[in-house]
Parts: structure tokens; C-alpha cells; sequence
């Protein structure tokens, strides 16, 4: 089972690589889509207009396969835009039904921009689908296949009403635009992102195994520093409503699995950040626990785990990866090199340098001593 699991999590992480390709700063949201897929709950994301919010999803769609619905919500937006129109022939039956191909009830992937701005009735039939995986309209009851559903505003709704609807997406991000050291890199990928198409790298039947995998990972290590963890957030005035403290372990089960394990360990809370419902929280949250999550580490993830904790060790995969890739490039300059060593070097001393970083390490400095 665990090299199953293993072999699934490395087919997400080549998924993720996939989508992102060209999207500067955009891994983290979509580690997260797959983190929510996994766990089976939903992502809500704020963040200004133009910040490549929809262009991810659609990609980790496409690279993941499974149907996939996308729609800009506005004002007047009617339900059928949504939902589908009603059956007219059955309606001249007596029978009200929604024909609902093609539209949000039949989708795997659901993109909602703008989702607060939807009516009361398209809101209210929404929470069934999220909650539910059920639509019902009419005569109309459905299952819905719905793996993961990703809201996007450009911020958290202060009227209660809404809240309570923001609230049960389990996973909140908040994102900004690419800042000016990476302007450069963001117009080079752009462009190269315009000019290429994404290819499916999976079915669903990777995903439905991790989902089905989902019930038996062993959390029972892990519940007592969880629940210390929630203690340490209440004392500095963080909560957590009931849901979501008990939803949160579906997350850290999901990170478990696609770190290709079964038994959660410390490292597999982190995504306990991503369950704080506001940007403040979520930062004061960060600080709070930072001893916990200076444990946190995931093989597949490590761009949602870095940028929630903020730590060294969260960096360790990520700059493996990226020194690994450099070590097989057919075509090398001394620059590229030496910029890997200094941030090798800047988190990590030589005392409290792990094996794996220390033999790619050795590996840029024995090839900075031959390149030209």
C-alpha cells in the first residue's frame, strides 16, 4: 500500500510541476487544489483581479483530467447559468426537472469567481453541493461527483450571511501579485504559458484511491499535539469553530497520503494555517505555533508548506528539487551554480545540514570546480 501511495503522490507532485510551468509564485495554490481534491473539501482564495487565479485551476484541471465547470458569478447570474435550465417537455408533463449536462452538478473541478457576488438561491443551492455532494432542484436529486470546488474573491465579505457561506470552505489562501524581484521571471513565463497547452497527466482513479485511503490514515499520534496546537491559537484569542478544528484532520490526513504515508506525523500539520479564516489569523497563527511547524515537511507539497511556515526545514525538498534539476542539465553556467550554493547555504548551516542536501550539495561544488 505504501508504495501505491508513494507512487500517487509522486504522479500529483508531477501534476503540480505540470500546471504551473510559467505561473510565477503560483505552486502553493495549486498544491492546495490538490491538498482539498485529496481531503474532499473546498478552497476559497482572495486576492486582487489578475493574479492568475483561474488560469491555475483550469491547468491543475486539465493536467488531472475529470470534467470541469468554470463560471464568473455576478449580480444578476440565475441559477440555471449554473445549475442548468429546466427540462421544458418535462415541464409540459407536470414534472419540473433540471437538465443539468454539461453544467456545475455533473463536474469534478468547479472554478466560482466572484463567488460572493451569487443570489441567495444560487448560494443556498451551493451549500448542498459543497456540503452534500447532492443537488437538488425540483423534481431534480442528484449525487454529485465533485472532487474539489475553489471560490475566488478579492476579499473576505463582511456581511454575516456570506462569512457563514465563506466559512465552509475548509481552506482559505490569500495571494498577491508577483512582486518586482520576480517581474522578469513572471513576463518570461507568461509568455511561455500563452504558447503552450497542458496535458492530462492522470485519470481519476488516482485521485479516487487517495480518497478512498483517506478514512484509514492513522491520526492517532498526532490528535494530542493537535488539539494542544488548537489550545495555543485559543490562548492567543485565534478560534476555530468546531467544524473546522474536526474537518481540519482531513487535511492533515490528506497531507499524510501524499507524502506516500499512512501514519500522520508532527510534520503533517501544517495544514492547520490554511484552516485559519483570515489573513491576520492566519499570519498571528503562524507565529504561535512556529516550534510545531518548524517540524513541518512534505515531499510533494513543499511550496504550500513553506509559505505556511515559513521555516528552514519546510524549504529542504524544494531546494532539492530545484538542485537536482540543475545537476542534469545538459547546459550549465557557474552563475546558476553558485546562486543554488548561497540559498543552500543561506537556511541552512553546516552543523544542521540534512544528508540528502548535503550529498547535492557536495555534487554543485565538485561541478563549479570544472565549469569554465
Amino acid at each position: 500500500m505504501t508504495t501505491s501511495l508513494q507512487s500517487a503522490a509522486a504522479q500529483i507532485r508531477s501534476v503540480v510541476r505540470v500546471a504551473t510551468q510559467g505561473l510565477v509564485g503560483r505552486e502553493q495554490l495549486a498544491e492546495l487544489i490538490v491538498l482539498a481534491a485529496v481531503a474532499q473539501e473546498h478552497l476559497l482564495v482572495i486576492g486582487p483581479p489578475g493574479t492568475a487565479k483561474s488560469a491555475v485551476v483550469r491547468r491543475v484541471a486539465q493536467s488531472m483530467g475529470g470534467r470541469y465547470f468554470e463560471y464568473l458569478l455576478g449580480r444578476f447570474t440565475e441559477p440555471s447559468e449554473l445549475f442548468g435550465t429546466v427540462d421544458l417537455k418535462k415541464l409540459r408533463e407536470g414534472t419540473v426537472e433540471t437538465d443539468v449536462s454539461g453544467m456545475l452538478p455533473e463536474a469534478d473541478i468547479v472554478f466560482l469567481d466572484e463567488v460572493f457576488l451569487g443570489s441567495t438561491a444560487i448560494l443556498n443551492t451551493l451549500l448542498g453541493v459543497l456540503n452534500e455532494r447532492r443537488f437538488r432542484r425540483g423534481h431534480t436529486q442528484i449525487q454529485c461527483p465533485l472532487r474539489v470546488c475553489v471560490g475566488a474573491a478579492n476579499a473576505l465579505p463582511e456581511d454575516p450571511a456570506l462569512a457563514a457561506f465563506g466559512d465552509r470552505f475548509l481552506l482559505h489562501l490569500f495571494v498577491d501579485a508577483v512582486p518586482d524581484n520576480q517581474l522578469e521571471a513572471l513576463l518570461s513565463g507568461g509568455w511561455q504559458v500563452e504558447r503552450q497547452a497542458v496535458a492530462q497527466m492522470l485519470d481519476l482513479s488516482q485521485l479516487e484511491g487517495l480518497n478512498r485511503a483517506l478514512k484509514d490514515v492513522d491520526l492517532e499520534g498526532v490528535r494530542p499535539v493537535l488539539a494542544h496546537a488548537i489550545r495555543c491559537l485559543r490562548e492567543a484569542g485565534i478560534t476555530l469553530s468546531d467544524r473546522r478544528i474536526v474537518k481540519s484532520q482531513r487535511l492533515i490526513a490528506a497531507a499524510t497520503l501524499l507524502c506516500g504515508r499512512e501514519q500522520a506525523t508532527e510534520a503533517d500539520l501544517w495544514p492547520l494555517i490554511y484552516a485559519l479564516p483570515t489573513q491576520d489569523s492566519q499570519l498571528r497563527g503562524r507565529e504561535v505555533l512556529r516550534e510545531l511547524l518548524a517540524k513541518s515537511g512534505n515531499s510533494h507539497l513543499f511550496g504550500a508548506v513553506e509559505e505556511a511556515t515559513l521555516q528552514p526545514l519546510s524549504r529542504l525538498h524544494r531546494l532539492l528539487e530545484s538542485a537536482r534539476e540543475l545537476l542534469q542539465r545538459t547546459e550549465l553556467d557557474g552563475t546558476s551554480v553558485e546562486s543554488m550554493l548561497r540559498e543552500i547555504d543561506a537556511n541552512f548551516d553546516a552543523q544542521n545540514l540534512p544528508e540528502p542536501l548535503q550529498i547535492v550539495r557536495a555534487q554543485l561544488v565538485g561541478l563549479l570546480a570544472v565549469l569554465p
